[in-house]
């Protein structure tokens, strides 16, 4: 493995990012695809230009995601931590949907990949890889000219 090459399980968790950015980017098809049909078919006051508005934010977030995933996946450092960011929010959404929303498959289905990323990068090749990134860059020039 080269000093510029991420190991093999950060570039598991870029790949399960990037499979979660798809998931997200088909919900938001599926919004739209609802959105453009005659009768929205909702319950409550859901309008069409806020469900426009909600495939527009999570547009958004699914993009972002998606760049980070790819960001894992060519080794990017900065693509750690808005990927861990996105794994811990993904697992309060899980801890929410096991209690209050009392819908356990759409927990595991939110926390097992959130945890498998996880643990992708904070293994220790993960913290290797990320520890090699944190050197300051003339950090080893001057440890050369000493």
């Amino acid at each position: 493995m080269s000093a510029a090459t991420a190991p093999r399980t950060v570039r598991l968790a870029g790949l399960v990012t990037v499979l979660q950015a798809v998931a997200g980017i088909t919900f938001v098809v599926a919004l739209l695809i609802r959105a453009s049909q005659a009768e929205l078919g909702s319950v409550g006051s859901l309008t069409r230009s806020s469900t426009y508005g909600e495939a527009g934010y999570f547009g958004l977030i699914s993009l972002g995601v998606l760049f980070a995933g790819i960001g894992l996946l060519r080794s990017k450092h900065w693509a750690r931590t808005p990927v861990l960011l996105l794994q811990l929010l993904l697992l309060g959404a899980s801890w929410y949907a096991m209690g209050p929303s009392d819908s356990p498959l759409v927990a595991f289905g939110f926390a097992v990949p959130a945890v498998l990323v996880l643990w992708c990068l904070f293994n220790r090749a993960g913290r290797e890889w990320w520890l090699r990134s944190s050197a300051a860059p003339d950090a080893e020039h001057e440890n050369h000219s000493g």
